[in-house]
C-alpha cells in the first residue's frame, strides 16, 4: 500500500505591521515664522484699506466754533487762517509751537501780517500727538467750544482724532480737515503703523 506524499506544513503568515509615519515636528522658529507671516498679511491688508480711505479737506464754508492746527507740516497754518478769514470759525489754536516762538516770529516765518493772528492762540505744551490732544482739550474747555475743525495731514488725521476722542467730551463735534501730505511728512506706512500701535495701547488700558 503506497503512502500519499506528505504535505509540507503550512507556513504561518506573520501579520504585517505598518509603521505609522510621524508628523514632521514644527520647530519654534517655524511657528514664529508663520505667526509673523500672518501678521504681515493682516498689516498689508489694513494698510491698503487705510491708504484708500484717507480723509480729505473739509469745505472751507463748513462752520465750527474753533479751528485747531497741529504743527509739523507746511500748509496747515495757512489752512487754519483761511478758515478764520472765511468766517467759518471764531478762534484758532496752533498746538505744538516751540517754547521760544512768539506770535510775531510765527507771523514772520509764515510771511503773515501780525494782525492776522489776533484771534490765534499759541500752544507751547504739546510735544507729540497725545499732548496735542490734551492741550486742545484744555483750550476747548477754557472757551466752552462745542465744535472744532481739526487741521493736520491726511496720514496723521486718524491718529490725531483717536487721541482727541480720548480726552474731549463726547458732545464736542470734531470736523476733520486734512491737508495733503507734505514732502517732508512721515510716510503713510509710518503713520499707519503708529496708528495701529496707539490703538493697541489704548485697548490694553494705556493712557
Amino acid at each position: 500500500m503506497s503512502r500519499s506524499p506528505r504535505r509540507p506544513p503550512a507556513r504561518t503568515r506573520q501579520p504585517v505591521i505598518k509603521e505609522r509615519r510621524r508628523a514632521p515636528r514644527v520647530s519654534l522658529a517655524g511657528v514664529f515664522g508663520r505667526i509673523i507671516a500672518v501678521l504681515a498679511l493682516l498689516w498689508a491688508g489694513g494698510f491698503i484699506l487705510f491708504s484708500l480711505t484717507l480723509p480729505h479737506p473739509a469745505p472751507i464754508a463748513t462752520r465750527s466754533d474753533a479751528v485747531v492746527v497741529l504743527t509739523g507740516g507746511g500748509g496747515r497754518l495757512a489752512r487754519g487762517l483761511a478758515v478764520l478769514e472765511a468766517g467759518s470759525a471764531r478762534r484758532m489754536l496752533v498746538s505744538g509751537v516751540g517754547r521760544q516762538t512768539t506770535r510775531k516770529q510765527l507771523a514772520a516765518a509764515a510771511g503773515l501780517d501780525l494782525p492776522r493772528l489776533k484771534t490765534t492762540d499759541l500752544g507751547y505744551e504739546a510735544v507729540d500727538t497725545r499732548s496735542n490732544a490734551e492741550e486742545t482739550a484744555r483750550w476747548v474747555k477754557r472757551y466752552g467750544f462745542h465744535s472744532l475743525r481739526l487741521v493736520t495731514s491726511t496720514g496723521h488725521m486718524r491718529r490725531a482724532r483717536l487721541e482727541l476722542a480720548r480726552v474731549l467730551p463726547a458732545d464736542v463735534i470734531v470736523i476733520p480737515d486734512a491737508v495733503p501730505i507734505e514732502p517732508k511728512a512721515p510716510s503713510i506706512a509710518t503713520e499707519y503703523s503708529k496708528y495701529l500701535l496707539r490703538r493697541a495701547a489704548l485697548a490694553l488700558g494705556a493712557v
